[in-house]
């Protein structure tokens, strides 16, 4: 029996709620929970098992997720894949040491970092030179950076990316492996790797951890992932001990249904499902082929890429533009639209049908672009990227977190040290960290619009260091 089937019996029951939540699952009453599944909505009560201390039905679910995405062990999240990453990192590193990370990840493994006071050292990648893009970790750059950095005790890589840019993360892996050192991947945009053709995932790879976000790319609600576990090179206790820490004490059942319903789906139908997907998507590609002033980026440079990743660019105009122009003349949603280039993103939920509208409306902006002129200049390289030139650090990012300091304007913050994070959201990944140094053309790039700052101060004004 399903835990959907399950939560329906026991709502059809007739049992008295003399616990949360406070709605009593009584929908008629409040009606706007009615359509969010109220009457489903329980807490840990007999025969439903614990999430945070699965020995039932969650016990069982986390054991079918493991088996379906090539893992041996699995741990269900319902705050979302930034609860595994929080968890996988400091389960390693609250004790100390360092973190090697891709310079590129997303801003929770920095928060991470932070949280644990680890010292940091980065893998810089080298950058696709049209649109910004940060190309693969290689293995040749963990080896050389594990060998310079021997007090490094995890390594922290993206793959795929927010643009489905794959490292190789077997052969990172193995360079991992051989130094004595973990391997955690950012998986979180790569739950459907491994199905109908896509390419392996990283947990088939020999990574040690794995977060995956279902919700992403997959049939399951936002919110849901499922943090996968390998080996005995890292402590499973430990990294369930913080995924307790990092997740809610009082998790969705209503979530976990979903991940449940998830995971069961993938195991019965994923390759065929995924398959036709790939299908779908080969067909996009085609259809969409040789547009004059559109360009979508191809696997060239990589070490692999993943299709479901439509990355969209067009000459003279940026990102922003593009996705705009899409929604309003096309009602097409994109997931994000930054610097030189859009992000559309597919999902297993996508069809041809889907997909052929999309390749319409981009043959038709691509005929509509040929006509008109640009009214965004396109800036030289993409906001997401700014920080590609490694900026000078002083302090740790959590020592400067915690510092005394005050708001600056940006145009008198050079020189002075960060105590913010600067980035875009989407991808979520910092331009600026604090602990780095604000040089002149790390302030223009904050100027730039559509940035966030983790103390609000944009635009306009930085948090700095006061001493300094």
């Amino acid at each position: 029996m399903t835990l959907l089937d399950r939560l329906k019996e026991y709502s059809a029951s007739g049992a008295l709620p003399m616990h949360m939540p406070g709605h009593k699952r009584n929908t008629g009453a409040f009606p706007w929970l009615s359509s969010l599944g109220g009457e489903l909505d329980i807490t840990e009560i007999d025969g439903f098992d614990d999430l945070n201390d699965p020995h039932g039905i969650f016990a069982e679910l986390e054991a079918r997720a493991a088996r379906v995405f090539g893992a041996e062990e699995s741990i269900v999240l319902v705050n979302g894949s930034t609860s595994g990453v929080l968890a996988a990192i400091t389960s390693v590193l609250e004790g100390g040491g360092a973190l090697l990370m891709a310079r590129g990840s997303h801003r929770s493994v920095y928060h991470a970092a932070e949280l644990s006071g680890a010292e940091v050292y980065y893998l810089v990648p080298e950058l696709d030179g049209e649109l910004g893009i940060w190309r693969s970790v290689s293995p040749e750059s963990v080896d050389a950076a594990l060998s310079e950095h021997p007090d490094v005790r995890l390594v922290a890589v993206t793959s795929p990316t927010y643009e489905g840019v794959i490292s190789d993360v077997r052969g990172i892996a193995e360079v991992c492996h051989a130094h004595g050192v973990p391997l955690f991947v950012d998986g979180a945009h790569g739950a459907h790797l491994g199905f109908g053709g896509f390419p392996e995932s990283a947990a088939s790879c020999g990574a040690d951890m794995v977060a995956v976000s279902l919700h992403k790319t997959l049939p399951s609600l936002t919110q849901t992932a499922v943090l996968l576990l390998n080996g005995d090179r890292i402590d499973r206790g430990d990294v369930r001990r913080c995924a307790a820490i990092f997740g809610s004490s009082s998790p969705s059942y209503i979530l976990s249904a979903s991940v449940d319903g998830c995971v069961r789906y993938m195991e019965r139908e994923g390759d065929g499902a995924a398959g036709r997907w790939l299908e779908a998507l080969d067909g996009f590609y085609r259809a969409a082929a040789g547009m004059r002033n559109i360009k979508l980026l191809s696997g060239g440079g990589f070490f692999a890429r993943d299709a479901s990743k439509i990355v969209i660019s067009a000459a003279d105009r940026t990102g922003e533009e593009l996705a705009r122009y899409l929604r309003r003349e096309h009602k097409i949603e994109f997931e994000m639209g930054a610097g030189r280039y859009a992000v559309a993103m597919t999902g297993i939920g996508d069809t041809e049908s889907s997909l052929r509208r999309l390749s319409e409306a981009l043959r038709c902006t691509d005929l509509a672009f040929a006509s008109s002129s640009a009214d965004i200049a396109v800036p030289d390289r993409s906001p997401t990227c700014a920080g590609f030139r490694l900026p000078e650090r002083r302090m740790s990012i959590k020592g400067a977190v915690t510092a005394e300091g005050r708001l600056f304007d940006i145009s008198d913050a050079v020189g002075k040290i960060s105590g913010e994070y600067v980035f875009a959201y989407p991808p979520g990944v910092p331009l600026l960290v604090p602990g780095e140094v604000i040089d002149a053309d790390i302030a223009v790039a904050i100027s730039q619009p559509g940035l966030r700052s983790t103390r609000g101060a944009l635009p306009g004004k930085i948090f700095c260091v006061a001493e300094y």
